[in-house]
């Protein structure tokens, strides 16, 4: 006879927490030979740019893993229709366009690999907000 202690023998069938935000993590490959750049474009301009067409970023990190420099953000957004509709006008942003032309001229490429995930609270997750 086999038991199973502290789990429930039916998977529940919700998972995600119903009109509740969803989060964004972004995963940027960054090079040591000009992450400094990356730095300065990513604060002086980036945010400023992001906070224009109603970003909320939450965090900021840079971590190293697989043997590479990453930085690592994430982001809050009210649903997923108003995350594409934001990153549709940051990317067709002039300004954005400008800058990252000249930034690559003058340090080469800043960003390698990106990774871009949705998250979506479970049902069970402690906390609804990561922010006030």
């Amino acid at each position: 006879m086999s038991t199973t202690i502290g789990l429930s023998q039916t998977p529940s069938k919700r998972v995600k927490a119903t009109g509740s935000i969803i989060h964004q993590l972004r995963i940027y490959e960054i090079f040591d030979g000009n992450k400094t750049a990356f730095h300065e474009r990513f604060h002086d301009h980036a945010m400023r740019i992001m906070a224009r067409y109603g970003f909320k970023i939450v965090a900021t990190w840079e971590a190293r893993h697989n043997n590479r420099t990453e930085f690592v953000y994430l982001l809050e957004w009210s649903d997923a229709d108003t995350m594409k509709e934001r990153w549709a006008a940051f990317m067709a942003d002039q300004e954005w366009a400008e800058i990252k032309e000249v930034t690559a001229e003058a340090h080469g490429s800043l960003v390698g690999d990106i990774e871009d995930r949705t998250l979506e609270l479970t049902d069970y997750s402690p906390s609804e907000r990561l922010t006030n």
